[in-house]
């Protein structure tokens, strides 16, 4: 077992990497950290009524001492769910001190020695990692996951833009107030309401795409920019679950057929190693009309499931289709204790 730390540890991506870790079959948590507020009470003191999951607090992590947020903790591999506005450095401190950063927030999202991964997409680029630890002279390294959003319609995207080159798309996503963190949305904003406006979101669905589907140049990740992506981010009145609609120009256009057996036929390294936390297939399609929705399709194969449906033609670009995802847990914490596991199975934490 690999000792495990978690920054972050009393909010809402925290909480969710405690509940996913606690029986982990690669990783023990062993070390629990937040702000100086938290630092030195119990873990159950520290949440004490802001415990937001469905589940009780493992008893073992509940009676750990919460930490302060820097190096010296006695763990080998960190996930952290800092907030943007502190994790940076902190983050960077831990990788010089030797530790394994994988990482919810979006500070080193843009560095280009920094691998940015879904890992049925890229696991490629994990190979940038010594070049990175080289340049910046650190014993550890940083990996990052993606913006919550993407998780859905860019895996959904991947083998098709591989197989038949992607030009274009338009994306609108609705997404869950979960993803707000807590308390989040008020609930005068939210109720009866849709906001047609998330802070930064739209920015990040159309860049992000571009280097996690980019490939590794020298000592760099290099976006591909023969892709144009245009986002629409909506906040609306779900609780978990992000759902994108999705419109898709081709350079080569395929058939409905071929994009359906792609779909069907598609694994990632996740699927190959047999990973704990991977879906049984990197990609669920639904048959039915009305499918996916959130109530019923957020929790495919534990929440870390994508769910696809209602494939059909476009009378702008080439096709359409809906996506969604977890938002929490494949969106945040769930998809960064995936990239924690493949690491641990290529042997990149020894």
């Amino acid at each position: 077992m690999i000792k495990a730390g978690i920054l972050g540890a009393t909010g809402a991506v925290g909480q969710r990497f405690v509940q996913l870790l606690s029986e982990h079959p690669f990783f023990e948590i062993t070390e629990v950290a937040a702000s100086e507020r938290s630092a030195g009470k119990t873990y159950l003191e520290a949440v004490s009524g802001k415990w937001i999951l469905d589940s009780d607090i493992p008893a073992h992590v509940a009676k750990m001492t919460v930490k302060e947020c820097r190096p010296g903790l006695d763990c080998k591999i960190i996930f952290s769910a800092l907030d943007s506005s502190v994790a940076g450095g902190v983050e960077e401190d831990f990788a010089r001190a030797g530790y394994y950063v994988v990482s919810n927030a979006k500070n080193h999202r843009f560095d280009d020695d920094v691998p940015m991964l879904i890992p049925e997409v890229n696991s490629d680029h994990l190979a940038i990692i010594p070049a990175q630890q080289r340049k910046r002279g650190w014993k550890g390294f940083i990996t990052v996951k993606p913006n919550c959003s993407l998780q859905s319609y860019i895996l959904a995207l991947a083998p098709l833009h591989r197989k038949f080159g992607v030009k274009r798309a338009i994306i609108t996503t609705m997404q869950a107030v979960s993803g707000a963190g807590y308390p989040g949305v008020s609930s005068l904003d939210i109720l009866d309401n849709l906001i047609p406006y998330i802070g930064g979101e739209e920015e990040k669905s159309e860049k992000e795409p571009l280097k996690i589907l980019g490939y590794i140049e020298g000592d760099r990740i290099v976006n591909d920019d023969s892709l144009k992506f245009s986002a629409h981010c909506n906040r609306v009145n779900i609780v978990d679950g992000h759902t994108a609609t999705v419109s898709v120009e081709f350079a080569k256009k395929p058939t409905p057929e071929e994009i359906l057996e792609l779909w069907d036929s598609f694994e990632g390294d996740p699927q190959k190693l047999c990973l704990p936390s991977a879906p049984k297939k990197a990609i669920f399609y639904r048959t039915e009309n009305n499918r996916p929705q959130p109530r019923l399709d957020r929790m495919q194969d534990g929440g870390m499931g994508i769910v696809v449906g209602r494939l059909r033609p476009c009378n702008v670009f080439d096709y359409r289709f809906v996506c969604l995802s977890h938002n929490t847990i494949r969106g945040a914490a769930g998809g960064a204790v995936l990239i924690a596991e493949l690491l641990y199975k290529k042997g990149m934490l020894e």
